[in-house]
């Protein structure tokens, strides 16, 4: 227990709190000496009051002057000598008693005012003129400071004495409650793991909310695993309030743990956004939220890409302007998004800049922001069209810097890019990244190609300084994708508030168990990174923000925002160099209705002034003009449009080469199934059934999968799964089509698209 003043954050191996103080005896104060002063010169204090020079030389001067004086004026020799036995009084003996200075300064101050009161009486009846006077003068001089410097030093190690013995009293009384929580939990973490620790480091946070402990484990093969396993009984033994959870890691080497433990539930407390709009680096951290313990959790994203997970109502969006504020603070970062909600989460980032350029008026009550301002936000889409532009800029900018800053890389013996406010790095923003990544895609190729290049960035441009932080409800892969998503990105945030399962913090970190079930308050979660710059699993809770916040952030920060380096601009050409003109960015400040049928930003897809490609349109109950359906209308139009797109097969009594085979429920004479709409007979749901074949038959060589499947027919047919599963299991038995994969990653492929056709 000796060593209970040892700093505990020497303890923790990757952790994201800062150094921790701890109350440790105080090391002896080191006495000052003419060596500390520049140049190695003794002091020479003019004020009050002096120090042994200067007091020695003001103390002969003013007995001389006196001595002049009184000789020249007939002064009673007498006078001086009373004047030093007052001085010796008063300021030797009482000033020094009141200070409760030592003896030894109390008779130096004494000797030096009767000496000095002595030789002036002298020097008056015998006159100072004379070459004895002036040399016991200055001998008294020499002596006077003498006695001066050593009664200092003593002075000064008696009064390091005194603090010292002060200070080590006040450590034994606090060490004195260490010690306890120390014996009580070694005796409690035995209780309940039954792993004998020996705690060699109690820490108090400052905040007053808890404590932190660092333990060695016993010899024999005992794991810091086997207390992480008990960290609820150990709360629950412990009688912690609820919401105070443990949380258990590795310490700086193997053999040793680390517990923090909260004594309060500052998770459900409320913090705002610090104020404290100061620069920061990307190099060197971004604040995300807050710790138990109140220290800030850091996040390193030069090589990172993020992943924040939140049902609804748990703070997404809240935590989403914290992530664009800290991009915004940085003088190396440039700051992309892509939000399909008709961007929503970048509109106040880029409004000040909208309002100084005279866009858009200010907030009521408000002035305008000032000429020059710039966006937070250096481009945001809106659409797929838009963020297949970002994007395809993003991988061009990614090849050209590994051409134009290779010289750069090689000079400072690096394989990645050096970051810096003249090559910032990009960060990329996905809002909402299931309405990106899980949209069909089958017969959208603009979606396609974003879905593509979003998982192809992630895996490729690292080293050249581009990097994504996606957002989602859920970690599943029916809002992701697929599982890549979650294997690119290190960095992970799961929001707990409204997830009453854990599913989504269970999904980001498998490897390490992060207990969410008393994390109910909105912007509360796990925080978790991998690699040198991670740290485990552990609580956090998110700031809260205003929506003014985003508009305090953007004005003070807009003079930091970079610039694009040149390389990178070029490479990304007009996509890039055109991306707040009008035609594009125009919604932004357009506050006019739309005409009837034109595409807005609100939809997914949707483009000004751009056709839908060409393909399959499985939504015929769209209400007509006059606002009903026209069901036999829009079913005949249905129809057309699969024979118009999907030409496989003939009219019932077209001629045909092959042999005459016995006709199956919903096939035409030839055996296959009839596309035709003249088909004498369609059994009930026939058109969902051959809309659901033709969504196999254009999903190519890549088929298609039950859930895709159900999206796609639910809007137009109503169609549910089990019904679906039934048709994929008829034709999987009948050769129709081929079943590729297993459980969820299943897929089926038509017949004349599977390998060998």
């Amino acid at each position: 227990m000796s060593e209970h003043g040892l700093n505990l954050s020497s303890t923790r191996g990757n952790h994201p709190a800062g150094a921790h103080s701890l109350v440790k005896e105080p090391a002896p104060r080191r006495r000052r000496s003419g060596k500390d002063k520049p140049g190695g010169r003794l002091p020479l204090d003019w004020s009050v009051p002096h120090g042994p020079v200067s007091g020695a030389i003001s103390a002969t001067t003013g007995a001389g002057a006196v001595a002049l004086l009184g000789a020249a004026t007939s002064m009673p020799p007498g006078w001086p000598m009373a004047i030093g036995a007052a001085g010796a009084i008063g300021h030797g003996v009482g000033v020094s008693v009141r200070r409760k200075l030592t003896g030894r300064t109390l008779v130096t101050r004494c000797a030096s005012w009767l000496l000095a009161g002595g030789w002036t009486t002298w020097a008056v009846a015998t006159g100072p003129l004379q070459w004895a006077a002036a040399g016991s003068l200055a001998a008294l001089g020499v002596g006077v400071g003498a006695m001066a410097s050593h009664a200092a030093v003593h002075e000064e190690a008696a009064e390091e004495e005194r603090m010292s013995a002060e200070a080590k009293e006040l450590y034994r009384e606090l060490n004195a409650d260490r010690l306890a929580l120390a014996t009580e939990w070694e005796e409690r973490i035995h209780r309940v793991s039954g792993v004998q620790v020996s705690v060699f480091a109690v820490e108090m946070w400052a905040t007053g909310a808890g404590f932190s402990l660092a333990a060695e484990l016993p010899a024999g093969g005992a794991v810091w695993t086997q207390i992480q396993n008990q960290a609820k009984g150990l709360a629950a033994d412990a009688r912690l309030p609820l919401g105070c959870a443990i949380h258990v890691e590795e310490g700086d080497r193997q053999g040793r743990v680390v517990l923090d433990i909260a004594t309060e539930n500052v998770i459900d407390r409320t913090y705002t956004y610090p104020t404290d709009y100061a620069p920061l680096s990307l190099l060197t951290g971004i604040p995300w939220g807050l710790l138990p313990n109140s220290d800030p959790v850091q996040v390193f994203l030069r090589e990172a890409c993020a992943l924040i997970l939140g049902p609804p109502g748990s703070g997404k969006s809240t935590f989403v302007d914290v992530v664009l504020a800290g991009f915004a603070r940085c003088t190396d970062v440039l700051t992309w998004v892509i939000d399909f909600k008709a961007g929503a989460s970048a509109r106040p980032w880029i409004r000040p800049a909208l309002e100084a350029a005279g866009k858009m008026p200010p907030p009521a009550g408000r002035p305008a922001a000032p000429a020059g301002t710039r966006p937070a936000v250096d481009w945001v889409a809106s659409t797929p069209k838009e963020a297949q532009r970002m994007l395809r800029a993003a991988l061009a900018i990614n090849a050209a810097r590994q051409h134009a800053y290779q010289d750069l890389m090689d000079a400072q013996d690096t394989t990645l890019l050096p970051i810096s406010p003249q090559l910032p790095q990009i960060m990329i923003v996905v809002d909402e990244g299931a309405e990106l990544l899980s949209a069909p895609s089958f017969r959208d190729p603009v979606m396609k190609d974003v879905q593509a290049n979003v998982k192809k960035i992630m895996r490729t441009t690292r080293a050249m300084g581009l990097r994504l932080v996606l957002t989602a409800v859920d970690g599943n892969t029916s809002a992701l994708g697929n599982t890549e998503v979650r294997k690119f990105s290190p960095v992970g945030v799961a929001l707990t508030s409204g997830e009453s399962a854990g599913n989504n913090a269970a999904k980001l970190f498998t490897r390490v168990k992060a207990d969410a079930s008393q994390l109910k308050a909105k912007g509360a979660g796990i925080i978790g990174a991998a690699g040198a710059d991670g740290f485990a699993p552990t609580p956090f809770k998110g700031w809260k923000t205003a929506p003014s916040m985003a508009r305090e952030v953007t004005l003070a920060t807009s003079d930091r925002h970079p610039l694009l380096d040149a390389a990178s601009a070029d490479a990304a050409g007009e996509d890039y160099a055109d991306r707040w003109n009008d035609d594009r960015a125009g919604w932004l400040w357009n506050t006019t209705t739309p005409a009837a049928g034109s595409a807005t930003p609100d939809t997914p897809g949707a483009d000004a002034g751009q056709e839908r490609p060409a393909g399959l349109n499985l939504s015929y109950r769209k209400p007509t003009a006059g606002g009903t359906v026209d069901e036999e209308a829009l079913a005949a139009r249905f129809r057309a449009e699969i024979d118009a797109a999907f030409a496989t097969t003939d009219e019932p009594g077209t001629p045909d080469a092959r042999a005459p085979q016995e006709p199956t429920e919903g096939a035409g004479e030839d055996g296959g199934l009839s596309l035709s709409y003249r088909a004498a007979s369609e059994p009930a749901q026939g058109a969902a059934r051959k809309a659901a074949l033709m969504l196999i038959i254009a999903a190519g060589p890549d088929g298609t999968g039950a859930s895709a499947m159900e999206r796609a027919l639910a809007g137009t047919h109503g169609t549910r799964r089990p019904v679906i599963q039934g048709w994929l299991k008829e034709w999987a038995e009948s050769g129709e089509i081929v079943r590729v994969g297993e459980g969820s990653k299943a897929r089926y492929v038509h017949h004349r698209h599977a390998p060998g056709n």
